[in-house]
């Protein structure tokens, strides 16, 4: 294979239509050809050591801000009845066990009315248990009867233990119940109270409305743990794996992939990837969209390039490698680009010399070469 020297004036025969015409295919070119160190300098070639830059090549997506699952919790009505007060304002921020709204309702008053009755009970079985004992052991009844005293004693105590469980699941305190079955007296509404700190964010209910059991009455969310939904196109979904870095554009905020979902949204051909900001989730406000930058998928033998280095004849991509005394145009395929960045494939290898300027007078002078033969 014969080597061609690289003219002074080669960027005026770039220009030429003779020399930028394509060839029926880059098998007809000759592959090396020279170029001394002084035409390199005459017309500005520089060249740089192929390596692989992690990260360098991102590419952007968008992405949606959401709430992690458990940190959303809605505050629904337990019994049947009537808002009477609420407490708390929309994005008002509350600490756990403040209150957040009253509910009178007559099913509250039939469940007072049941731990009463069952406090009653166990406290008559308590005392009849006393007795049965006290007998027996001046040996006055059999031993049959103390068993069964017991027997109803705890028979009365399970019973006033449901009854204070049925209270505490419609949201009464467990310090009010023990006040009701002290005093007798029962409480005519219940307050609600915020189960976690967060912000209230909905407000389902007005004062004066009427609910049923299990009706949303409003939410709270924590805001300190935030999400990412991103969507990426179907075949690039598996590039990024579970621990990937993220960033959001435009933030000084970081983020870790740590999910992908196997399914196909089908309108779009897009696959929805989950990201955990792991910083400065305060600069974000959950429903916000923002353009995440993930780094190109990492294939086995991919280098990052200037985008500056890469030369086009038709749809193939070619770097220009740098020996001795010669350029050889070695063919690459390109698998991602973003910026000045590009991500690359082919027979290359790292240390290798590669032209990163003054490529469009290699191009130029490889092109032009099957004339000159």
């Amino acid at each position: 294979m014969r080597k061609h020297l690289l003219p002074f004036g080669l960027t005026v025969l770039f220009f030429n239509p003779v020399y930028t015409q394509s060839l029926s295919g880059a098998a007809e070119r000759l592959a090396k050809f020279a170029v001394s160190q002084k035409q390199m300098q005459a017309l500005g070639i520089q060249t740089a050591p192929l390596q692989n830059q992690a990260d360098s090549v991102r590419s952007n997506f968008p992405a949606q801000v959401v709430v992690q699952p458990d940190r959303e919790y809605v505050v629904s009505s337990q019994v049947a009845g009537m808002i009477s007060q609420i407490l708390v304002q929309s994005n008002e921020t509350v600490q756990r066990g403040a209150a957040l709204a009253r509910i009178a309702s007559p099913e509250l008053g039939q469940l007072q009315l049941q731990l009463l009755q069952a406090a009653a009970r166990a406290t008559l079985a308590q005392q009849s248990a006393k007795r049965e004992q006290a007998l027996f052991d001046e040996g006055i009844i059999p031993q049959r009867r103390v068993q069964e005293a017991q027997a109803a004693l705890k028979e009365s105590e399970a019973a006033l233990r449901h009854a204070k469980t049925a209270l505490r699941l419609i949201g009464l305190p467990s310090a009010d119940i023990e006040q009701v079955t002290a005093s007798g007296i029962p409480q005519d509404s219940i307050t609600l109270h915020a189960a976690q700190a967060g912000v209230v964010t909905q407000l389902e209910v007005k004062p004066g409305q009427r609910v049923d059991p299990a009706s949303a009455l409003l939410r709270i969310v924590q805001i300190d743990r935030l999400l990412l939904d991103i969507q990426v196109p179907a075949a690039e979904a598996g590039n990024w794996k579970a621990g990937s870095k993220l960033r959001i554009q435009g933030h000084e905020i970081g983020a870790r992939l740590v999910s992908t979902s196997p399914m196909v949204v089908a309108n779009s051909q897009t696959v929805a990837l989950r990201a955990a900001i792991e910083a400065g989730a305060s600069h974000l406000r959950p429903g916000e969209f923002v353009t995440v930058e993930v780094p190109a998928g990492t294939a086995q033998g991919a280098w990052d390039v200037p985008l500056a280095a890469i030369a086009h004849d038709g749809k193939q991509a070619y770097l220009f490698v740098r020996n001795a005394e010669d350029f050889e145009a070695r063919p690459v395929s390109v698998i991602a680009g973003a910026g000045q960045r590009a991500r690359v494939q082919g027979a290359i290898k790292a240390g290798e010399q590669i032209a990163i300027s003054g490529v469009v007078a290699l191009k130029g002078s490889w092109m032009g070469m099957k004339g000159a033969e």
